[in-house]
């Protein structure tokens, strides 16, 4: 429980410092992020439960990483960072998870995430700004990578690359579950600013 306050509390404070770098109210994010003035009030507050479609609109309109809306300072050369440590910010509804491990530093960020996905279990994502670039590389089992609506079957040892500034879906297939490494890389610019 103490995790959880402390993870509500540093993505309160970097929402607020982030609208606020932006020159943003609280009613133009909201309108621009599509999240509504009250969950964004309560967001800053450190109160509710935003989900991760909700974390990456945010990201997405003000120039940030996720990560960078929930990493406080960073400390030391090296990261390691345990999965099990890691929270989900996405569970399906067959118990498929997305956990975002990491997010490198420097001028083009890269997330690094770790999903498993159950068969016919499936994230649907909004289009990322331009320059955004997605890869998935499957580890074990298979998934179905909608990419603007073309179907691209991928299994266990495929890698797939796509500008994500397009509506895309991971949907599990096959008949057990599907593990994967989903790589997002940010375009050097505002993002890269935490």
């Amino acid at each position: 429980m103490a995790d959880t306050v402390e993870a509500l509390n540093t993505v309160a404070r970097n929402v607020r410092a982030a609208r606020a770098r932006a020159g943003l109210t609280l009613d133009q994010l909201g309108t621009r992020a599509q999240v509504s003035k009250g969950a964004l009030v309560a967001l800053e507050k450190a109160q509710g439960n935003p989900n991760l479609a909700t974390l990456v609109r945010l990201a997405d309109t003000l120039g940030l990483s996720v990560s960078a809306l929930m990493e406080g300072p960073r400390e030391g050369r090296v990261q390691i960072v345990d999965a099990a440590a890691v929270a989900p910010l996405w569970t399906g509804e067959h118990g498929g998870t997305a956990r975002l491990m990491l997010t490198t530093a420097g001028p083009a960020p890269v997330e690094v995430w770790r999903w498993r996905l159950h068969p016919a279990e499936s994230y649907p994502s909004h289009p990322h700004p331009v320059g955004v670039v997605e890869t998935v590389s499957v580890t074990a089992g298979a998934m179905m990578l909608v990419v603007d609506g073309a179907e691209h079957p991928l299994a266990a040892g495929a890698t797939a690359t796509f500008a994500a500034d397009v509506p895309h879906t991971y949907r599990g297939a096959g008949t057990g579950p599907c593990d994967l490494v989903m790589t997002v890389h940010l375009p050097a610019g505002p993002a890269a600013r935490t």
